[in-house]
């Protein structure tokens, strides 16, 4: 090794591990929880469908983890798993090296209701509730069965709302942006009309009352996506999105307390609640994984702040990553952590180069965490 060389990698190994003495942001030094090594934490994906082709693409770029999803035909959107296809899909993925850790579920997706064929459980309309707990239901024996531990779904009545893409990002690239200043509410009112937060609340407690006694029976953990963004509290297209405030998911985990029910924490997400993203998301993750209320970590950064951000790559957004990879690793977070709605470039339409940089760049976070812990 060269001086030069070895003077870039000590400089850059003492920041890091100045980084791992200081703590995040709001923890002294002194108090700073003591990370575990090895971590347990681990780069992890979610991208679909789940066929040999993606899962050598997730195997080249060192993932070795993922959340699967039902096979598909070319040109076919996602449908729904057929139960018995969840063994044969982990056995797929287990051919290729990788672990399926964890499911989506189809039609629990961020799709804006008035897109969704199926949304008898955002409607709390019956039969169509009840027929669609009960494939949770059955879904939730089939994962056991299959030792799958783990399944993500979405209670989001407006989906993912943005409102265009700023361009001029990093080599070209364009930023999914949300002004709530610009956003128009058309129609005023979806076709689930208007849904204040009572009613929101009594839909989603209808939902765990009959789907997380099934996870604590079969060893299942259920990780719930917030809402994405938040709203005034007055709503938007007259929906409360409940869960698109710290205190939301608060209340959400505390709700039919289990261990098998939490979140598919997004950081990105998380971030769009809060007035000062880097100050204050932490104190949201040591209170949610101190509890063990995090299943899965969605690993993005956005520059701005509620109501008005846009979703950057990872290392040149608001938000410090490495010091909130050192906060996920001092409450002993042990799941997946994956790269989330990367930006747009048109010479990479399907968002391949941009996912590959995410995989590489988690690595890289967790193995210098680990080296200096």
């Amino acid at each position: 090794m060269d001086r030069r060389h070895f003077l870039t990698t000590s400089s850059s190994l003492t920041a890091i591990s100045a980084l791992a003495s200081c703590g995040p942001p709001g923890a002294s030094p002194a108090g700073a929880k003591a990370i575990r090594k090895p971590l347990k934490m681990h780069v992890g994906t979610q991208r679909s469908s789940t066929t040999p082709e993606m899962l050598q693409f997730f195997k080249r770029h060192g993932v070795d983890h993922c959340c699967g999803w039902p096979p598909v035909k070319e040109g076919e959107h996602r449908r729904d798993w057929g139960l018995d296809e969840i063994a044969r899909q982990k056995e797929l993925c287990a051919r290729h090296g990788l672990s399926m850790d964890m499911i989506g579920v189809p039609f629990m997706t961020p799709l804006h209701i008035d897109r969704n064929p199926r949304a008898g459980i955002l409607l709390g309309e019956n039969p169509d509730r009840d027929r669609e707990i009960e494939y949770v239901q059955d879904l939730i024996v089939a994962c056991a069965r299959a030792e799958v531990p783990c399944f993500k779904y979405n209670l989001r009545i407006l989906g993912t709302m943005r409102t265009g893409r700023t361009p001029g990002g990093r080599g070209g690239s364009s930023y999914s942006t949300w002004k709530l200043s610009e956003a128009r509410q058309e129609p005023p009112l979806t076709r689930a009309g208007p849904v204040p937060a009572e009613v929101f609340w009594e839909r989603i407690d209808y939902f765990l009352e009959r789907v997380i006694p099934v996870c604590n029976e079969y060893n299942v953990r259920a990780a719930c996506h917030p809402h994405d963004p938040g709203v005034p509290p007055e709503g938007f297209q007259g929906v409360d999105r409940v869960l698109g405030t710290p205190e939301g998911l608060k209340k959400f985990v505390s709700l039919h307390e289990s261990p098998f029910h939490g979140l598919n924490l997004c950081l990105g997400t998380t971030a769009e609640m809060l007035r000062d993203p880097n100050r204050e998301i932490h104190d949201i993750v040591r209170y949610l994984g101190e509890r063990g209320k995090i299943f899965n970590i969605h690993f993005r950064n956005i520059r701005g702040r509620r109501d008005d951000f846009m979703e950057v790559w990872p290392d040149e957004g608001d938000m410090n990553m490495v010091k909130l990879a050192l906060t996920l690793a001092r409450v002993d977070y042990p799941y997946m952590v994956m790269p989330d709605h990367v930006p747009f470039h048109p010479d990479d339409p399907g968002a391949k180069q941009g996912f590959a940089f995410g995989y590489g760049y988690i690595k890289a976070i967790l193995q210098a965490i680990e080296l200096l812990a």
